[in-house]
This record gives C-alpha cells, sequence and structure tokens, in this order.
C-alpha cells in the first residue's frame, strides 16, 4: 500500500475510532473497537441470514479484523495523538479555568493568563521554633557538595535543612573541585557568604568554619561518612545524631540529592527559603547577568531563553545516539567510561522512553510549531555542543536572532572564562530574567530553574514531552507542517509551566515547589465579579453581532 493511501486509511480509521466520544459516549478506545468489531460480526450474520448464503468462517472474519488493525498499527503515532487532541477536552480543569467559560482556548506561549491567582508562599510558621544557638547546638555539620553548580545548589538547600532537623551548626558548605568541569571556585566566589549566613539566622545557624578553640579539643579528626539518597529525616536522626553528639563535628561527602523528596510542609518552606532567597551570587555575577538581560531587552521588548545541554558529558551519559556514525559512538563511548556504575542502554530504547535530549534542530521544531515565529529573539545557555557550529546550524536557520553569553559580554566575560561554575551562574540569571524559558532536557538546571520560575509567578516555562516528541520527530515528514504543528501542540499540554501542572507529591521538589505555591483565596465577590465580567463580554460580543447584522441589512438597501 502507497504511503499516500496508508495515511487516508489511518486518518479514515481515526476518524472512526472517535465517533462514538463525538456522540456523547465517554468509553476508552478498547471499547469503542469491542463495540465496532460486535457491529460489524452482527452485520456480516445478518447479510448472511437476510440472502441465505454460506456463513462465512470466523477464522476468516478475525483474519481480516486483524489485518485491519495490523495496518492501523502502522501509523499509531498519528492515530495516539489525535486521540491525545480530543481526549483533551475532557481533561478536568481548575476553578479558575472553568470560571473563564470552559471553552478550550489556544495557550499563550508567552505567558500563563492563570497566574495572577496564586502567590508565594514560603514564610515560617507561626509555630516553627528559632534557630539553636551555636554553644546550645549538637555540634557541627561540614558539608561536602558533588557536581555542577546546580546539582551542588540542590545539596546546599537539603544541608540547611539536615542542619535544622539535627539542630547542628551548618559550616558554609564545600564546593565539589573534582568534577567533570574541575571548577576549583569555592562558595565565597560565587554566593554573597554573608548574605547566605544573616538571611537564614532565624532558621539555621550557620559559621564560616568551625571555631580553632572546638578543633583543638578534638581526640579525632571530623567524623566522614556518606548517606544513602533521597534518606528521610528519621535516618538522620536515628544514624547521624549518634555521631555528632559523640564527635562534635561530622563530615556529609558527595552530598546530592541525600534528603527525601517529601518532608512535613515546614521544612519544605524552609527549603524555599535557601534556595529563592538565601543563594543570591555575588556581586560581580550578578551584574554582568543583569547587564546580559538588559542587552536582550533592549533589543527586543521580549525573548526566549534556551538550555541547550548537548555538550559530549551529556550525550555520552545519555546513551542516546544522534546519527553521527561509528565517530560518534566511539566518542561518547570513550566518555562514558568515565562512570563505571552506568549499565548499558539501547539507544533506540532510551529515545523512546524520552530519555534522550532534544538537539537544536528538535528544539527549533518545537518552538515553531508551538507558534514562535522566525523573528523572535532567542538567548541561548549552553557549554560546548557537540557537533560545534554544524549542529547549531539549523536551529539558527529556523531563528536568526541567536545570542549566547560570549556574544554579548565580549571582555567583560575574561574573568569567568576558566571557571564553569561562573558561567554557569550568568546563564542562570539571564534564563530566569527571559520571557519565556525552554529547555532540551530533565537535568538540574532545569528542574531548578523550572521550579524558582514557578515560584515567582508561572513565568512561562516549557519542558518538552520527549516521550510524545520523539516518535512525533521521526513521522514528521509523513504529514504536512499543520498537522506537525497540531499534534506539537497536543503533546506539549502540561508541559508549558501552567500552575495546572503542579501535582503535589510529584517529582521532584525542587522542580514543583508546591508547597510554597499557594492559591488566592476564592471568596464570592471576586465569582460575582468574574461572571459580571463574563455576562458584560457577551452581552458586547451580542450587540457587535447585532451591529454587524444590521450594517450587512443597511449594505444590502443601499445596492438595491
Amino acid at each position: 500500500m502507497g504511503v499516500a493511501k496508508a495515511w487516508r486509511f489511518s486518518l479514515v480509521s481515526t476518524n472512526l475510532a472517535l465517533l462514538p466520544n463525538q456522540n456523547g459516549f465517554n468509553n476508552t478506545n478498547s471499547n469503542s473497537n469491542s463495540k465496532s468489531n460486535k457491529y460489524a460480526c452482527w452485520r456480516t450474520t445478518a447479510a448472511t441470514t437476510s440472502f441465505q448464503r454460506k456463513p462465512i468462517p470466523w477464522s476468516w472474519v478475525c483474519g481480516l479484523m486483524l489485518f485491519g488493525l495490523g495496518l492501523i498499527s502502522l501509523f499509531t503515532g498519528h492515530v495516539a495523538s489525535d486521540l491525545e487532541w480530543y481526549s483533551q477536552r475532557l481533561v478536568k480543569r481548575s476553578l479558575y479555568s472553568r470560571l473563564d467559560g470552559g471553552r478550550r482556548e489556544a495557550i499563550d506561549i508567552w505567558k500563563s493568563k492563570y497566574s495572577n491567582y496564586f502567590y508565594r508562599c514560603s514564610e515560617r510558621g507561626r509555630h516553627f521554633a528559632p534557630a539553636v544557638r551555636e554553644r546550645s547546638s549538637n555540634g557541627y555539620l561540614l558539608i561536602a557538595t558533588s557536581g555542577g553548580l546546580n546539582q551542588q545548589r540542590t545539596g546546599i538547600t537539603d544541608a540547611v535543612v539536615i542542619a535544622r532537623i539535627l539542630n547542628a551548626t551548618l559550616v558554609v558548605p564545600e564546593l565539589d573541585h573534582h568534577s567533570y568541569w574541575k571548577d576549583d571556585s569555592n562558595f565565597i566566589n560565587i554566593f554573597d557568604v554573608d548574605w547566605f549566613i544573616s538571611s537564614l539566622a532565624k532558621d539555621v545557624t550557620i559559621v564560616k568554619r568551625v571555631p580553632d578553640k572546638v578543633m583543638r579539643s578534638m581526640e579525632k579528626p571530623p567524623y566522614t561518612m556518606r548517606v544513602p539518597r533521597k534518606s528521610a529525616p528519621e535516618y538522620y536522626l536515628d544514624q547521624v545524631l549518634p555521631i555528632l553528639l559523640r564527635r562534635r563535628v561530622v563530615q556529609l561527602t558527595k552530598f546530592d540529592y541525600r534528603l527525601a523528596n517529601n518532608l512535613d510542609d515546614e521544612l519544605q518552606k524552609l527549603r524555599c527559603r535557601v534556595n529563592y532567597h538565601a543563594l543570591r551570587f555575588t556581586k560581580p555575577i550578578h551584574e554582568l547577568g543583569q547587564r546580559l538581560v538588559l542587552r536582550m531587552q533592549q533589543m527586543a521588548t521580549r525573548f526566549i531563553a534556551i538550555h541547550l545541554r548537548f555538550e559530549p558529558d551529556m550525550l555520552a551519559f545519555s546513551g542516546c545516539y544522534y546519527g553521527g556514525g561509528e565517530k560518534e559512538r566511539f566518542e561518547l563511548g570513550e566518555i562514558r567510561k568515565r562512570w563505571a556504575t552506568l549499565p548499558d542502554l539501547s539507544p533506540d530504547g532510551e529515545r523512546k522512553r524520552g530519555k534522550c535530549p532534544l538537539t537544536p534542530h528538535e528544539v527549533g521544531l518545537m518552538l515553531r510549531a508551538l507558534g514562535f515565529a522566525n523573528d523572535t529573539y532567542l538567548y541561548v545557555a549552553s557549554g560546548e555542543i557537540y557537533g560545534g557550529e554544524e549542529t547549531l546550524r539549523p536551529l539558527r536557520e529556523l531563528f536568526p536572532n541567536f545570542y549566547t553569553k560570549e556574544m554579548l559580554a565580549n571582555k567583560e566575560l575574561e574573568p569567568f572564562l576558566n571557571f564553569s561554575s561562573r558561567l554557569a551562574a550568568i546563564d542562570y540569571i539571564v534564563c530566569d530574567e527571559s520571557d519565556v524559558f525552554v529547555t532540551n532536557n530533565n537535568g538540574n538546571m532545569a528542574k531548578i530553574l523550572a521550579g524558582r520560575r514557578r515560584y515567582m509567578g508561572h513565568k512561562r516555562t516549557i519542558r518538552p514531552n520527549a516521550k510524545k516528541l520523539s516518535a512525533l520527530f521521526m513521522a514528521r515528514h509523513q504529514m504536512d507542517w499543520d498537522t506537525f504543528a497540531r499534534k506539537v501542540k497536543s503533546c506539549q499540554r502540561g508541559f508549558m509551566g501552567e500552575p495546572e501542572d503542579i501535582r503535589p507529591g510529584r517529582g521532584e521538589f525542587h522542580e514543583f515547589p508546591y508547597s510554597c505555591v499557594c492559591e488566592k483565596p476564592f471568596n464570592d465577590d471576586e465569582t460575582s465579579y468574574i461572571r459580571d465580567h463574563q455576562s458584560e463580554k457577551v452581552a458586547l460580543e451580542s450587540v457587535a453581532k447585532i451591529k454587524s447584522t444590521n450594517d450587512q441589512k443597511v449594505r444590502r438597501v443601499y445596492r438595491y
């Protein structure tokens, strides 16, 4: 069967599958298929009875049905996407979206219209006890973070919470100098350490180092240990606290994601106060970041920031393949050997599971399909792109107004060039201040910034639905652009940073800080205002229609 015929056949099958829902039924696809099958069998039986022909063997009927289903399965990507497009109408909407009339409207790609109905709420509660003073604490907690800047940021945030749980005095955390990026920056080089200590003084006592008097009084050096990932508070109380009381100083190493995701609301709010308020960048980093933001805003009233993780280490770690032949397999394979514990992965399997970062070209296609025009300004935050300019060329062609920190800063960037974490901090500032933030992956910076932008007012944040988009990208040559764009919009519903995307208890708290984002109380005055506003809007639309009808009648009379 030709591609065109097969495409028409798949569309007809899709429409038939959707007919029960269009007639008011709420059955699932499987029920719809079973009813269609029963109807087909009944029709065959009826025809046989009326014309008194020899009954058709059931094996033939089942064989034909399986053959038809097999043909349809060749195009399941199209069918599934069409079904999803229509099924979105049945998704339960929030109170505010239902008050808006319950109509399916196109998503504003630049800003969420529901963001004003939510506010940040990370203040400490009335019963949250003040911080224990240094002399009265259970000891000193040393933290050695791990990974890149944003991975270390999660470790610092959780370190403050653990110090609170243990009633310990926290020593300013040490940053990782031995990771892949080989950055020897210290805490004081990236974050405003004095602000960090003072802003959290009511929550946790923090000092810059263990006092010399305490160190001299210790019979043994600080006890070093590594706790399991995602450990609950009870683990720290049972396993760490007794050692802390006995040794006075304990160091926790490789500290990243070592605290459970779900905690008491007050501890979750403490996480937000650390991450979104206490961790302020140093003055040189902050000022350069703000200058780059200003330069983008002078060129365009609004711009998109893309965090493009397409560096060799990221691709090697993912286990994905991007069509570069044996050269790519060898180069990424050599990098992958640095992680001895990584399992062997199937590139095709990882792509189907949505675990592969989107290519720059795929990011550009997604944005154009969502409705961003060719003249939109892009700020691209990235490190060394695998494949260099050749890899970036398709994105540049889709969006010619393409800028990076290197293009905007020139010589101002020179003091930071040898420090990957400081460069990442500059990108962080520009991405945070952008009108729309887009990521091609689900890494640490993507999660941290997605959570911060939710907390700061649900600023538009687009995460790719990679699992569904991957199948769509592979089939994009089999459909026209309008169909492709419609399917991309369908796939991306729920991945656009809307308030409804937050599902308490699901995902990383750093990405979904649900305890720190509250819904504004909805009183009767607001309800009546919205309903009156809707009534006024309907009345104005009716008047406009009547006026338009009268104008048409006048024009007809005039012509005659």
